[in-house]
Parts: C-alpha cells; structure tokens; sequence
C-alpha cells in the first residue's frame, strides 16, 4: 500500500484520490509521502519499536502482589492501577498484567454476613430439602413483605431514547407517598401470590396467610419459607395457625436473607418496574405492582431451581468463620 500512495502520487493524483483509491485516509498518505520524501525507499520500510516488555520478572511481580494485599496507600481507602504503578516502580500494564493473572480487583468489595444462628445448619437442611425435594401433594411458598416502597415522580419529564441518545431523567425526584408489598412465590411454577398494602405488621401479615390459604387448594399440605420478623411470630399469627394444620412455617436463619427464593423476585420487580417507574400518586403505584404481578404471571414464570447441597452450604459457612477468626 505505501509503495503504490508513492507511485499514484508520482502520476499526479491528489492526496485525497489516492487516500480514496486505498481505503486509507488523507493523513496516511502525507506520513507516507513525507517519510519518502526525507529518507527514500528506507522511509517506507517497517521500524523497530521499543514497546513494552513481554515478560515480568519475578521481583517485579512479588513485589506487586505484596502491596496489594498487605498494604494500604495512603491516599485512597485501596489500590488503583495508577497508585500501584507510583509505588510498585512499574509501568500501570505491568501492573494490570499481575492483576489479572493472580484474579485481583481492588477497586472491587463484596458484602457479607455470616448467619450465627445456632440452628444455622438445621435450618438451612430443612429448606434446601423443600427445594430440591419438595413434599408430594404440597405447595412450597416462599414468602417476604417489601416495605416502604416509594412512589417517585421526577422534578421534570425525562428525555427517551434515541438512537444517537440514550436515555436520561432528572437525577432529583419528588416523593409521594409509600406502598408495602406481601407476596409469595411458587417454587414450583414461579408464580407470585401477591397482596399490596399501605404499610407491614402482624394484623396484614395475618390477612396475607388466610389470602393464601383461601387460593391454595385445600387438599394440599401448605409448606412456607419466610424470615424471622418478629410480625411473624405473634400470638395472634400462631393462634390462628394451630388451627389450621396443614400450614407449616420454616425460617431462615438469621442474616441469611439469600436463602429465602422469594428475594429473587424481588429483585426483578425493583430492576424492571421500580427502578426507572414515575408514580404520580401511591395508587398509581399501587396499580403498577399488580399489573407486574400479573404480567409475571402470564409470561414470565418458570420453576424455581436449587442446585446447591446443604452440605455445601454449611461447609462454605464453616470456611468463612475460620477465615474470619484466623
């Protein structure tokens, strides 16, 4: 290509013919023309480059990994590329090469919370074997309560999407008003029972069971999975359960929130309805819950899936707590 940007320029073509009979831009074929021009046929030939070095020395690398997970920098909370290249000596791709050898992402933290329930392990067999092998002739509910949901308008009307725009919303909104949510998922068909109201305790979580017990058939033993709210364990709840004995309540442990299927859903109502909805008024968003509901329902449920043992789950606790003490 460069020899033929000489010789169609020698015939007398624009740099901007040539450019377009090359499939190249006009700024190469001046480099090019330029290059010949000073140094001849050598000015068209390839050059060596320093570039960076392919391998990093051992030193190099102990001395990088060292910093990162014994040492804190004194300007930041943890390491950035940049901070690491300052103190290590490196270049920042030597640094991002020993990063991502050794799987290390300092600009990354997780959350957790180690449940030190006594009966954790207990706990955790009873409702992964609802899961991975629920009763026969019963109904497995997995049930939570979403609270203080709020009805967010925006200070202005936001702008759509185009295809040279994305999307975007003023980052002030207005509130008006909460909803809480009850509901309860089907782990066996994903179905969602759900039941909205204006605020959460005993008195609705009462009338949220007996909605439950009405829609679920009355010849199916009705196993329900749900945390440890102190709203769920009032006399007025156990009062009205011992009479109904086809009902049978399995908590979580505490902290363990993940175990509970329902939190799922959860999550896809806020990502997909919540997150990006405009509620004027609370029934508003009141009626935008039931309609997700619903749609969720009619197009989106499928069998809920548990794959991993108990036995796993309590040894990867097991692991945690001596991590943590060690």
């Amino acid at each position: 290509m460069r020899a033929k940007i000489i010789l169609q320029l020698a015939e007398g073509m624009t740099p901007t013919e040539v450019a377009k009979a090359q499939r190249t831009s006009a700024k190469t074929v001046h480099r090019w023309r330029n290059r010949f021009e000073i140094e001849g046929i050598d000015g068209l030939l390839e050059r060596s480059r320093s570039g960076r070095p392919t391998r990093i020395d051992k030193k190099t690398v102990d001395k990088i990994m060292f910093l990162t997970t014994k040492r804190i920098p004194e300007e930041a909370t943890h390491w950035s590329i940049e901070l690491m290249a300052q103190y290590a000596g490196v270049t920042p791709w030597q640094v991002r090469q020993v990063w991502k050898a050794a799987d290390l992402r300092p600009h990354r933290l997780k959350t957790f919370k180690i449940s030190n329930d006594p009966a954790f392990a207990d706990k955790v067999i009873d409702i992964v074997g609802l899961y991975m092998s629920p009763p026969d002739n019963a109904v497995v509910l997995s049930v939570d309560e979403k609270t203080q949901i709020q009805a967010l308008d925006r200070t202005q009307p936001g702008l759509p999407l185009n295809p040279s725009r994305i999307g975007s919303r003023t980052h002030d909104y207005k509130r008006n008003g909460t909803a809480a949510l009850y509901a309860a998922f089907n782990t066996l068909t994903g179905k969602v029972i759900g039941k909205v109201t204006d605020k959460t305790n005993s008195k609705e979580f009462l009338s949220f069971l007996k909605l439950l017990n009405r829609r679920i058939s009355a010849d199916k033993q009705l196993h329900i999975i749900l945390d440890n709210l102190s709203a769920h364990k009032t006399p007025a709840v156990l009062e009205w359960l011992a009479a109904q004995p086809r009902i049978h309540l399995h908590f979580t442990p505490t902290s363990s929130s993940w175990l509970n299927a329902v939190e799922g859903w959860f999550a896809q109502l806020e990502r997909r309805a919540l997150y990006r909805g405009v509620f004027t008024s609370v029934p508003e968003l009141k009626a935008e819950l039931q309609r997700f509901i619903k749609v969720h329902n009619t197009h989106s449920a499928k069998p809920f899936k548990w794959s991993k043992p108990a036995a796993n789950i309590i040894a990867a606790v097991g692991r945690a707590k001596n991590a943590l003490h060690n």
